[in-house]
C-alpha cells in the first residue's frame, strides 16, 4: 500500500514499488524507478530515468538530477542538490544543503556531515562535491569541504580539508598521495 499526494507530478513511465511515501509538491520526471519503502518528502524533484533504491529517503526540497542511481539505504537530506549521473552507493548519507556536481561516483557507507557554526546563528556548513569526483566506500567529509573536480577519495578516509582538483588523497585525516593520472 503506498500513500501517494494527490498533488505530486508522477508521469505514468514511473515504476513505484510497494509501501512509498511521496508527499506533496513532489515532482518525478519521465523513467524514474522507485523502490520499496522510500520516502520522498515535500516539494522534492527527481529527474529523468533515475533510480532511487529501497528503504531509501529524500528530504523536503531536495533536487535529484537525470540518471541517477542510489541503491538501498540512501539518504539525501532537505535541500541538497544533485547534478546528473550521480551515483549513491548503499547507505549513503547527504547532509541538508550538501551540494553535488554533475558524474559523481559515491562507494557505500559514504557520508557528508554537517555542524552548526555557533558564531554565525547555528548556520551549518555543509560539502560540496565537485564534478567528476570519486569517492571509495566508508569516506566521511567533514562540514565546510569542497572536493574538487576529478578528485578521488580512498576508502576509509576522512576529509577534513578542501581537496584540490585532480588529485588523490587518503587516510584519517586524509593527505595528498599524488596528482590524478591524465587520460
Amino acid at each position: 500500500m503506498n500513500k501517494i499526494s494527490e498533488t505530486a507530478i508522477i508521469p505514468a513511465s514511473v515504476k513505484i514499488g510497494s509501501f512509498v511515501i511521496i508527499e506533496e509538491n513532489v515532482e518525478l520526471a519521465e523513467g524514474c524507478t522507485i523502490g520499496d519503502y522510500v520516502l520522498i518528502q515535500r516539494g522534492a524533484r527527481v529527474g529523468a530515468h533515475t533510480q532511487v533504491g529501497t528503504f531509501s529517503k529524500i528530504g523536503e526540497n531536495a533536487v535529484v538530477g537525470e540518471h541517477c542511481s542510489m541503491t538501498a539505504y540512501c539518504e539525501v537530506r532537505s535541500n541538497c542538490v544533485l547534478g546528473n549521473r550521480v551515483t549513491m552507493g548503499s547507505r549513503c548519507t547527504l547532509s541538508a544543503g550538501t551540494i553535488v556536481e554533475d558524474d559523481v561516483i559515491m562507494k557505500y557507507s559514504f557520508v557528508t556531515t554537517d555542524t552548526p557554526v555557533l558564531s554565525n546563528n547555528n548556520q551549518k556548513l555543509t560539502g560540496k562535491l565537485l564534478s567528476g569526483s570519486r569517492f571509495g566506500a566508508n569516506v566521511v567529509i567533514m562540514p565546510g569541504v569542497t572536493v574538487g573536480r576529478n578528485s578521488e577519495i580512498g576508502a576509509n578516509s576522512q576529509v577534513r580539508v578542501s581537496v584540490p582538483d585532480n588529485e588523490v588523497w587518503f587516510g584519517i585525516p586524509a593527505k595528498f598521495y599524488r596528482k590524478t593520472v591524465s587520460e
